[in-house]
């Protein structure tokens, strides 16, 4: 079990670790040629990490009543989608970090070239694994949820999102075009988690996709939000990676733009809006209430 996850309540601990035997099952082992590759793929997807993703996936199932084996394929896909964008992200070409999850990035130990392939081979598996999934047998279910997973990595998701950043570097940007970086940055993939475990559970209202989309932006929001606050206030040792280097690579962030106190106020603002999207849901919904809570208040 992850550490992050000894903040989450039971339910939610438990899918933790229903999430890492899944993602355990689906990589390919590291004695199967190519063996380098398959080794850096399981490092960067296995070496721990809060497994969030996957628990959207499994909350917005659980919130229209579907808790079975058919969430966990999704739920692998966006966490090994994570997985791989964190790879690419952390190249010297990018954010160049040495360190993610308290361990050496996995250009560090495996070299960029074989980075590069792992993250390039992690992204054809999350797709392979959600198209040959088990699953709702109506094509356009199958099809609607390939097309959210990829349009949550493309030019208006996670690399719209990392082309906006590289180009943000020194700018003074304003908050609108912040939370538009963010949206498609970290967000995007978190909307993502939210849809692809509502279209497993077979959904098909347009108003409930749209109360949760509403609900996974605010989510994804206040996530990134927390995370900047954290690279100031945090210590490296405790959340996993270089505490501070947003400033020092002069990033803009919520706090360098708002200050800290009204970044807090912009947190408990979205933490607010996705508790009122998911109300409605009642008891079902309160593991995607929890969720947002934690987003708040995790350090790490």
């Amino acid at each position: 079990m992850t550490p992050a996850s000894t903040d989450l309540p039971a339910p939610l601990k438990a899918l933790v670790g229903r999430a890492d035997d899944a993602l355990a099952r689906v990589l390919p082992g590291e004695q199967l040629p190519p063996a380098e590759l398959h080794r850096a793929m399981r490092y960067a997807v296995l070496g721990g990490g809060k497994r969030l993703r996957p628990l959207f996936v499994y909350a917005a199932g659980h919130a229209l009543g579907c808790d079975g084996p058919i969430l966990d394929a999704p739920a692998c896909a966006v966490e090994i989608i994570h997985a791989y964008s964190l790879v690419h992200d952390d190249l010297p070409a990018m954010d160049d970090d040495a360190l993610r999850r308290g361990r050496p990035t996995c250009h560090i130990v495996f070299g960029e070239a074989m980075a590069i392939l792992a993250g390039d081979a992690l992204q054809a598996l999350a797709f392979d694994i959600l198209a040959s999934a088990p699953g709702d047998d109506d094509p356009r279910q199958r099809i609607a949820m390939l097309r959210a997973l990829g349009a949550a990595c493309g030019a208006e998701g996670m690399a719209g999102g990392q082309a906006f950043d590289l180009a943000a570097v020194g700018r003074k940007l304003s908050l609108d075009e912040l939370e538009r970086m963010h949206a498609y940055k970290t967000g995007a993939l978190i909307r993502a988690s939210v849809r692809l475990g509502a279209l497993a559970a077979g959904c098909r209202d347009d108003a409930m996709l749209d109360r949760l989309d509403r609900y996974a932006h605010a989510v994804g929001l206040a996530f990134q939000v927390r995370d900047d606050i954290l690279d100031v206030e945090g210590e490296s040792a405790v959340i996993g990676k270089t505490a501070g280097k947003d400033a020092a690579a002069d990033k803009p962030t919520f706090p360098s733009i708002l200050g800290l106190d009204a970044s807090r106020e912009r947190l408990t603002a979205l933490v607010d809006e996705a508790l009122d999207a998911v109300g409605p849901l009642g008891e079902r919904g309160e593991w995607l209430a929890e969720l947002a809570r934690y987003s708040a208040r995790r350090g790490h």
